[in-house]
């Protein structure tokens, strides 16, 4: 593994543990999912851009240093998902990309050369405790 893979693949993994800390209530919606993920992305010591264009109509939700955050609620259609992925991917802003989802959806690992990481939000759902 080259220096530059060990980089984005450190990269990838601290995003992953921002992500992981959250505990989403089900009945949040997509707005209200973009203000809690970019609480706990700049919790985690991230500089996030919100709706970034990142090619003429092709804007993300999030951009974190040349990684792409996409969030999908719902049960998300597995060709257009992944035609969605591969068009973001073809972009030079991003190095990789992180797909936030409700229930697991299995996409390919690589896409165009680059990472893809799936963080499931169901995996998230654990019992709060007052």
């Amino acid at each position: 593994m080259t220096a530059m893979q060990n980089e984005l693949s450190g990269k990838l993994n601290m995003l992953r543990h921002a992500l992981e800390t959250l505990r989403i209530p089900l009945t949040e919606s997509e707005y209200q999912l973009h203000t809690l993920i970019a609480a706990a992305l700049k919790d985690g010591g991230f500089s996030v851009q919100h709706e970034a264009m990142i090619a003429p109509r092709c804007r993300i939700d999030f951009l974190v240093d040349g990684v792409g955050i996409e969030v999908k609620r719902g049960k998300p259609d597995r060709r257009r998902l992944t035609e969605q992925c591969r068009r973001y991917l073809e972009q030079d802003a991003l190095e990789a990309l992180i797909l936030v989802v409700d229930t697991r959806v299995f996409l390919p690992s690589l896409l165009c050369g680059k990472p893809i990481l799936v963080v499931g939000l169901n995996r998230l759902w654990g019992i709060a405790l007052p």
